[in-house]
């Protein structure tokens, strides 16, 4: 079973990081959510959720097939802030391992040197492509290599599906968004 650590910081798109771990969950990937510290995330619109754990201990949990970072800027900023993420989401790239942003979040994999001559996209005004040296496309989703981004809020869903058919396969994907009745 493919094993998926989805990161929680304060100011969070709650659209999204929920959207993510149920689908992912719903395809039968393991998916640890963990926060920054121990605390309730308020998310960006005040829905608050509560990580499985911290960023510190499922570090200690072993390999991981797929980090994914949810966007807005509350907690895209956060993540960007925190050296820990910057040397994890580079040590799984290193490794070929999937690293995924939606939204804002891309900024992060930016920041930490992950776009450099990668095709992405990102929430529309975020940052500058050139000043990373990537290529923004303006894709709902944007797959270069391992590294996948999305574009919001809007979608999420359809990222999140698909994050499901990389890990899982094509009939999980299906089954599962039959059972969405999409």
């Amino acid at each position: 079973m493919s094993k998926v650590l989805v990161l929680l910081a304060q100011g969070c798109e709650e659209l999204e990081a929920v959207t993510i771990i149920d689908v992912l969950r719903r395809g039968g990937i393991d998916v640890v959510a963990a926060g920054l510290d121990d605390r309730p995330i308020e998310a960006s619109r005040g829905v608050r959720l509560l990580p499985d754990t911290t960023l510190d201990l499922a570090l200690g949990m072993g390999q991981f097939d797929m980090v994914v970072l949810p966007g807005g800027m509350g907690g895209t900023n956060a993540l960007a802030a925190d050296p820990r993420v910057a040397k994890l989401t580079q040590d799984m790239a290193a490794a070929g391992s999937f690293v995924c942003a939606i939204c804002a979040a891309p900024l992060v994999l930016a920041k930490a040197g992950l776009l450099q001559g990668k095709s992405f996209t990102i929430y529309p005004g975020v940052m500058e492509a050139e000043t990373y040296g990537g290529t923004c496309t303006g894709a709902a989703i944007q797959v270069d290599e391992k590294i996948i981004t999305s574009r919001g809020p809007g979608t999420a869903m359809d990222f999140a599906l698909y994050l499901v058919e990389l890990l899982a396969g094509l009939d999980t994907r299906d089954t599962v968004e039959k059972a969405l009745v999409r």
